[in-house]
């Protein structure tokens, strides 16, 4: 049985795998405030026969060392860390220096790219993760990347512009409100807007490139929000960056 973890900005992720090629199973999701949660360390603790673990993450330093220490006491199993490659499961990163770009992208990147090949015609990929920050990136069918965007996550933008500002809290807007007539609601409603209406823009933007309709794959903890105020069909994947994961521990 292997344990996979993700390690983001504000939570950790996990599923476990009995085999390879095999789906995962037993997913879950804490905050974790810079620190291991309770939520976690409860689930853990009913794990066991643990083989392996495979983590990566762009989260704090402080939470991938309480992780190796856990595996490490509870099932005698050091992490093996996964990091970017210039080249890897089918996929090229268009970053010149491939390890600017964030694993958890890297990882994005092949497991959409293996949904895609499951398709009879493969096509070309928008890949949206929701999370602290709003992440881009743009996949060629064959496995090339084009490269990508990032903005602020949907809370990061509200609680920045009103700590730069004496507009009121307000929390927080329907995503499907194109305008507001409130200070607050404008605010809020915006965050969800902007990063829907760039996920357009990149969407109409690959589809000229590629001559084809992309698919577009959302993930993170405001994927449900950013669907909800898109005019396009996404197919929302919440392990996607452990599903790529998994890829690289069968390597």
């Amino acid at each position: 049985m292997q344990l996979l973890v993700d390690i983001g900005n504000s939570s950790v992720k996990w599923a476990l795998q009995k085999g390879q090629g095999t789906p995962l199973a037993g997913f879950g999701s804490a905050l974790h405030n810079g620190a291991l949660p309770l939520d976690l360390l409860a689930v853990w603790d009913e794990l066991s026969h643990i083989d392996a673990v495979f983590a990566a993450g762009v989260g704090p330093q402080t939470v991938k060392d309480a992780v190796m220490q856990v595996c490490e006491s509870r099932f005698a199993r050091s992490p093996r860390w996964i990091q970017t490659q210039a080249r890897a499961n089918g996929i090229r990163v268009a970053y010149t220096v491939p390890e600017r770009l964030g694993v958890d992208r890297f990882l994005a990147l092949i497991a959409a790219h293996q949904l895609a090949q499951a398709d009879a015609a493969p096509a070309a990929s928008l890949i949206v993760d929701a999370g602290t920050a709003v992440t881009y990136d743009l996949l060629a069918a064959d496995g090339q990347h084009l490269g990508g965007l990032i903005l602020p996550g949907i809370r990061l933008m509200r609680t920045s512009l009103l700590a730069g500002t004496q507009i009121p809290l307000h929390e927080p807007a329907e995503a499907d409100l194109a305008w507001a007539a409130d200070t607050g609601e404008a605010v809020a409603a915006a965050s969800i807007q902007a990063p829907a209406a760039l996920t357009e823009r990149l969407y109409r933007r690959l589809a000229e490139h590629t001559g084809t309709e992309p698919r577009l794959v959302l993930t993170g903890g405001d994927a449900d929000r950013l669907a909800a105020a898109t005019r396009l069909s996404p197919e929302q994947v919440p392990d996607l960056v452990l599903r790529g994961l998994a890829a690289v521990a069968a390597d």
